[in-house]
């Protein structure tokens, strides 16, 4: 890999030439390996037979060169070879050289081994014919995302042929493209298919780690999720599969966005699996206290010590393989705060990783989006990544949720609600108080639900968690989760619970793809998938996690409201601003915006802070600048009584063309036109949107 070059300011640790080309190169005479590790006194290449990767077959050292990397060159290391290395090192505290062990070197491409701790790398090609495909290049104001698990999409798709349940192929089939299609996102962030194993704890509850946030390998997809016959042939046809997959969903014009674990690694806590960074340079690549304790602000046992440049290096050079040898369109930076932290643990937004993320021309086609948290101190980091970067919003569904459920719940006991609409309506027009007017409306992920968590259908259901399964007496998983049950815990028959909550959903869904903002949508929440009261389901890799192709008739109906919304959103620009709009001048992709209370009237402050007063009509009119002039009005009524709304008298607006209502069960295509002045009837809790004309 050759050096990125990226401006002055980033890091030159980071970027020295000293740390190009490190793994397995391939060459006329056979294949140079390049290895980094600051700290080690030997190094040696072990070569494993064909078919038996316990059989060593020969040995190799590795000579010391600059800055800390050895390398070696042999013919031995061609396609297919299978190989580990063994690093030798001094003693004391942070450090857990072992001469012994086999341990997987970080830039492979292939794996092999048992899934848990006996790995070998494995030598590709790499070699692809893309025929000419190119990336989709979504832009950000027109990009829906749609989260989901690699296996759990396809897995019991009665389209998807057996032998492709669960696979990179049975993600490109036909039957999930044409679903992907149909509905309109545009994106498809899977969950971690880096190469993972399972913590021995989960295999010893006969549990297994499901998500995949659990990262052996940087480079390598994950092997069990080829079909039999790649898996079969090897790591050279996994790949192959896994491009091949990324080559359909791009002829589709589907982008696929990976969520990447860089922040920790499997080998968990000191003691722990000692498989590759660990026994290369533990002292190096993990953060730690000077007695070798480590600094865990992931949670997970380690952190990766993005301080080291070489550990930096390892992550940026990751990103580039899969950006450009694999044409992936888009990064979702796990704890990404844990990647900005320095030498002392202090997350800065210019930290010399960070900065070169976002400056790499290799990068610069790809959306970076960051989850702006982490466990450690300072961890909670929304809004402060910058310009470049996307983050999660978690403000954003916190407010949602709250105005939608728990202000509901709270106001059928204590009679009123506890906040107004102030809140829920600046997350509703792209979050101006948490991103700044550099960055814009699309600086926020906004999403309502996400694969940790509760469903959009469990959300409305459940008031606590229920994660007995998981084998952790219901301790684990969120206990905050601002979610409303309506009147029953779980499952029930009563007809009238049933269709509060159908409403509930749709104004949640409503919410999500009418804000300005790049809307996340989580795969199967368009049925309204359940888990059963599950917001932690991270370990269950069965039924209860795939999603479900049986829909009763209203999740059918449901799926039909999301699919308008998602229509409505992108045949109104003024639904999805590029920028924020300001008082004083005129700005290119904005929307400016009007607000109004029930009566037609500008709202006042009293009704913006009243709890009693939770109605309001919000008026976006775009700003063109490559489309042509749109302008909306969005009702939102957050009581469960109902109530009359005046439409506002607005210059230029002569009738409002009714477009779509939470209120429905099933969408309304007729599009009724009204006047200024006419009042529409609203039911308790419900959103209805027009078009002012």
């Amino acid at each position: 890999m050759s050096r990125p070059e990226l401006s002055a300011l980033a890091a030159p640790g980071l970027l020295a030439a000293d740390l190009d080309d490190l793994g397995v190169v391939l060459g006329p005479a056979g294949g140079t390996l390049r290895v980094w590790s600051g700290h080690a006194q030997a190094l040696e290449l072990v070569v494993f037979d064909d078919s038996d990767i316990d059989w060593a077959v020969d040995v190799i050292p590795l000579e010391p060169d600059a800055g800390g990397v050895w390398t070696v060159t042999t013919p031995l290391l061609r396609p297919g070879t299978r190989y580990a290395i063994r690093v030798d090192g001094p003693t004391g505290p942070g450090n857990a050289f072992n001469r012994g062990a086999l341990l997987v070197e970080p830039y492979a491409r292939g794996l092999v081994g048992d899934g848990i701790a006996d790995w070998r790398a494995v030598v590709v090609d790499g070699g692809f014919d893309w025929g000419g495909v190119r990336k989709p290049a979504t832009p950000m104001d027109r990009t829906v995302i749609y989260e989901g698990h690699l296996k759990g999409l396809s897995k019991r798709h009665p389209d998807v042929p057996p032998a492709l349940h669960g696979t990179y192929a049975g993600l490109a089939h036909p039957a999930m493209i044409e679903h992907f299609l149909s509905l309109g996102v545009t994106a498809v962030e899977l969950l971690p298919v880096h190469a993972f194993a399972t913590e021995p704890r989960l295999l010893q509850h006969g549990l297994s780690n499901y998500w995949g946030y659990n990262s052996v390998n940087f480079f390598t997809p994950h092997a069990p999720y080829a079909t039999e016959n790649a898996r079969r042939e090897g790591p050279e046809a996994v790949l192959r599969e896994f491009k091949g997959m990324v080559r359909l969903l791009h002829e589709a014009g589907l982008e696929v966005i990976l969520d990447v674990v860089y922040n920790h690694t499997a080998e968990e806590g000191f003691g722990g699996p000692r498989t590759s960074l660990r026994g290369i340079d533990n002292r190096s690549y993990y953060r730690q206290q000077d007695d070798g304790a480590y600094v865990d602000v992931t949670g997970c046992g380690n952190s990766v010590n993005t301080a080291t440049d070489a550990a930096a290096r390892l992550i940026l050079d990751s990103l580039r393989y899969w950006a450009n040898d694999v044409q992936v369109d888009g990064f979702r930076f796990d704890l990404a705060t844990t990647l900005g932290r320095d030498g002392a643990h202090h997350f800065t937004p210019e930290h010399p990783l960070l900065r070169a993320i976002r400056e790499d021309p290799a990068l610069a086609d790809v959306k970076k989006i960051a989850e702006p948290w982490d466990v450690g101190m300072g961890g909670w980091q929304t809004g402060n990544f910058g310009p470049g970067w996307h983050e999660w919003n978690d403000r954003y569904r916190d407010r949602v949720r709250n105005f939608w459920l728990s202000d509901v719940d709270y106001a059928r006991r204590a009679s009123t609600a506890p906040v107004g609409i102030g809140g829920f309506a600046t997350r509703l027009a792209g979050s101006s108080n948490t991103f700044t007017h550099e960055r814009g409306p699309l600086a926020s992920i906004n999403f309502v639900t996400a694969h940790d968590g509760f469903t959009l259908r469990d959300l409305v259901s459940y008031d606590v968690k229920h994660n007995l399964g998981n084998g952790e007496q219901n301790r684990d998983g969120a206990d905050t989760n601002r979610s409303f049950n309506h009147g029953a815990e779980g499952r029930t028959d009563d007809e009238g619970i049933l269709a509060t909550r159908r409403k509930a959903m749709r104004n949640l869904l409503g919410t999500l793809l009418l804000s300005a903002g790049v809307p996340m949508l989580t795969a199967g929440d368009e049925f309204g998938r359940t888990q059963r009261g599950n917001n932690n389901a991270y370990c269950h890799d069965s039924a209860l996690t795939w999603l479900s192709w049986d829909h009763a008739p209203w999740q059918r109906e449901l799926h039909s409201h999301v699919r308008r919304l998602i229509r409505l959103r992108q045949e109104n620009p003024a639904l999805r601003p590029s920028r924020f709009a300001r008082d004083d001048e005129y700005t290119p992709s904005a929307s400016v915006m009007d607000w109004y209370d029930e009566h037609g009237e500008t709202m006042s402050i009293e009704r913006w802070t009243n709890p009693a007063h939770r109605t309001l009509q919000y008026v976006a009119a775009s700003t063109p600048e490559n489309e042509d002039f749109n302008r909306i009005l969005l009702m939102i009524h957050g009581n469960e009584t109902p109530i009359e709304v005046t439409l506002p008298a607005i210059d230029g607006v002569k009738r409002y063309v009714s477009l779509w209502s939470s209120a429905d069960e099933i969408p309304d295509e007729s599009c009724p036109v009204f006047d200024p002045g006419d009042i529409v009837t609203l039911t308790g809790t419900t959103m209805r949107l027009f078009r002012a004309e």
